[in-house]
């Protein structure tokens, strides 16, 4: 692939993340979220001719299909996993950052093919969205699809499986995102989501979204 770097954190029977460059990585790292052992996000430093930045990659808990943290175990370790991302900000341990993942929510009404009939559907109900918003605000990120396509635009990254004609019935969502410290925002030169390649051979229900910089 070309790829001469990777960072990896995974572990037998959990969802885990990688992160692959053809530039070192190093500070290696990964934090514990909810102290559930799920390996769902790895950080590391990247060298690029700008200096260090830092990537965080995350796989957000689905949340199961109920919407109640009381009665969904699933659904309450979500909630408390985006709880504990209130705490990371773009600028820690001195390098400007880019956070990049499956974050299992669309936060805004564009995200989503209906807002008014996944109001109460796990990755677009309130709890959520405003827990995302809260993670991004305290974080002083910046989400650069957003940045890059009008948020009165509809956009998505996801498509259901059980969709029989998913480019047709439209029905997405855009569950994964790329935010970055405002520094390096302002060096975004665009933003591609490859809808294409949900309709390849056994494709993932989720598609590549690839953002470039000038620095």
């Amino acid at each position: 692939m070309g790829y001469e770097h990777m960072a990896v954190h995974g572990q037998k029977g959990y969802h885990g993340v990688a992160t692959v460059s053809k530039t070192p990585l190093s500070e290696i790292a990964s934090t514990d979220y909810v102290h559930m052992g799920d390996t769902r996000h790895i950080e590391c430093l990247v060298q690029t001719k700008a200096g260090p930045v830092r990537v965080h990659n995350f796989y957000v808990p689905a949340g199961g299909d109920e919407a109640n943290p009381v009665i969904n175990p699933k659904f309450d370790h979500k909630m408390k996993f985006l709880d504990e991302m209130k705490s990371l900000t773009h600028n820690q341990k001195g390098a400007p950052s880019i956070l990049v993942g499956d974050l299992n929510i669309a936060p805004l009404e564009t995200d989503v093919w209906s807002h008014k009939q996944l109001l109460k559907v796990v990755s677009h109900t309130p709890v959520e969205t405003d827990g995302l918003k809260e993670v991004q605000a305290k974080g002083g990120w910046v989400d650069l699809i957003r940045q890059h396509i009008p948020p009165e635009e509809k956009i998505f990254t996801w498509w259901s499986y059980r969709a029989k004609d998913w480019d047709a019935a439209d029905k997405g969502r855009r569950l994964d995102h790329v935010w970055s410290s405002p520094e390096l925002a302002t060096g975004l030169t665009n933003i591609d989501v490859l809808r294409e390649a949900r309709g390849w051979i056994k494709p993932s229900d989720h598609v590549p979204v690839m953002a470039e910089f000038n620095f």
